[in-house]
């Protein structure tokens, strides 16, 4: 694709990429900028450009841009319910203590990729297998368990755990 035939792509069809989203959304500022990562990962793509085929790889690519952060949203969503814990009789200093390490693991937690921090996440907090976190991925056993590896080597650098 040549930068005349996206920018041409850009200007006739970045309104209604930012629309489509808009109405399954309903956040403006949200559609933008997922029509923004549409339109630049299209350009990382480079493809052949065929005007029919390319628009509907646009709309494709917006769907999934939509369905992956929403799922995203969704997970740190449960992961953040998940977190109420119930102490008793503690000391302030302790539950001071408690939320600094609270804000430290989500700190480190974010601090993952994104493929980490899903794996890492159906594994420990839903209590999914490997291999059930393939089929759901759509990856293999192999690629979950070095995405935990390196899941749990940042989180245990991070906390200085050896």
């Amino acid at each position: 694709m040549t930068k005349q035939e996206f920018k041409k792509l850009f200007d006739q069809y970045f309104d209604a990429i930012r629309n489509y989203i808009y109405y399954r959304s309903g956040d403006a500022d949200l559609a933008t900028d997922l029509a923004q990562d549409v339109f630049l990962r299209l350009w990382e793509k480079q493809p052949d450009y065929h005007p029919k085929a390319t628009v509907g790889l646009l709309y494709k690519m917006a769907s999934d841009e939509f369905v992956s952060l929403y799922r995203r949203q969704k997970l740190e969503l449960n992961y953040k319910n998940s977190l109420t814990f119930k102490i008793q009789e503690v000391s302030p200093e302790e539950e001071l203590q408690y939320k600094e390490l609270q804000q430290k693991y989500e700190r480190a937690l974010a601090g993952l990729s994104e493929k980490q921090r899903v794996v890492f996440l159906m594994n420990r907090m839903d209590g999914l297998k490997y291999h059930e976190i393939a089929d759901r991925l759509n990856i293999s056993v192999k690629a979950v368990e070095k995405r935990m590896k390196h899941a749990l080597d940042d989180l245990k650098s991070k906390f200085n755990v050896k």
